[in-house]
């Protein structure tokens, strides 16, 4: 019998990979910038570009900082760096959860096609699964199964809110050379953005691309009356009326302060967040990643 995630490797082939190839993937190079020895160029530098890649004796004759540009390394390595603690199963139109497999086993088949080699880290607290970088069609059904395997260990009960920090020291010890990663989540953690300084430390190896997937509601909850309220990780749970303005000046200003203080954190740690939310098209969201990727870099 054909299970669940080789109909929805098929699917997703047929929707999403078909009509992305060759955006995202060339005959020998991605649009993501891979590691490689051989010098290609040089460019101005710009904010984003890793201060190693500076070339000072280029630098000094013009006045004005210049970086080294290279040729990619045919094969490029990728990870896959997935939340899949409580918070994730909310929200409508599938959850948070089914966006993060989609993104997920879309950009697993459109990185293997072209030869290149994808693992992924699955994260929650009380479950870690680490899957060796493989490439080919059969690895990314693999992933896809072990993706559906981990979200239905993980089950639905409350316990601490999610590690993000603990997840971003994993994905580092694994990844050991230098990777193209990408961390989707919703980035909400118990502590804040307690895992700023493990981002940053990520970054300094690996290209990193940050994934936010969020739900509508998470970031302006309608008038929906009295309704009981239950925090997905911690089990807690409050009754409240939507329909109360102050209630709702309240919410908006904490929603205002976690988005600040994550953009923030991202900014600080030189990584550029993608934001897509459970009604919208994986589709035009991976189009919209290439299309910043490609103006980055040119």
């Amino acid at each position: 019998m054909t299970g669940a995630p080789d109909r929805l490797l098929r699917r997703l082939e047929w929707q999403v990979i078909r009509r992305l190839d060759g955006q995202l993937l060339g005959s020998y190079r991605t649009v993501f910038r891979g590691s490689g020895i051989d010098f290609a160029d040089l460019r101005e530098y710009t904010h984003e570009d890793d201060v190693r890649h500076i070339d000072w004796n280029v630098t000094a004759r013009l006045d004005e900082p210049y970086v080294r540009q290279y040729t990619e390394d045919r094969e490029l390595t990728a990870w896959l760096v997935l939340d899949l603690s409580a918070s994730m199963r909310f929200g409508t139109s599938g959850g948070k959860d089914g966006l993060l497999t989609e993104l997920a086993v879309c950009l697993a088949r459109l990185f293997t096609q072209g030869g290149n080699r994808i693992g992924a880290v699955l994260y929650d607290n009380g479950l870690q699964r680490v899957v060796p970088p493989r490439t080919g069609r059969n690895h990314v059904l693999r992933l896809a199964h072990e993706i559906s395997r981990a979200a239905s260990a993980v089950g639905d009960k409350p316990g601490a809110a999610t590690d993000v920090d603990g997840m971003l020291r994993l994905a580092a010890s694994q990844a050991r050379r230098r990777s193209l990663v990408f961390v989707i989540s919703d980035f909400i953690s118990g502590d804040a953005v307690n895992w700023e300084s493990s981002l940053t430390r990520l970054t300094h190896r690996h290209e990193v691309v940050a994934i936010r997937v969020v739900d509508p509601m998470e970031l302006d909850l309608p008038d929906l009356g009295l309704v009981l309220v239950e925090d997905a990780e911690t089990g807690e749970q409050v009754l409240v009326d939507t329909s109360d303005p102050l209630f709702q000046q309240r919410l908006r200003e904490e929603v205002d302060g976690r988005e600040a203080a994550v953009a923030a954190a991202m900014r600080r740690a030189r990584v550029t967040p993608h934001l897509v939310t459970t009604d919208q098209d994986p589709l035009l969201a991976l189009v919209d990643m290439v299309r910043w990727s490609k103006r980055r870099r040119s």
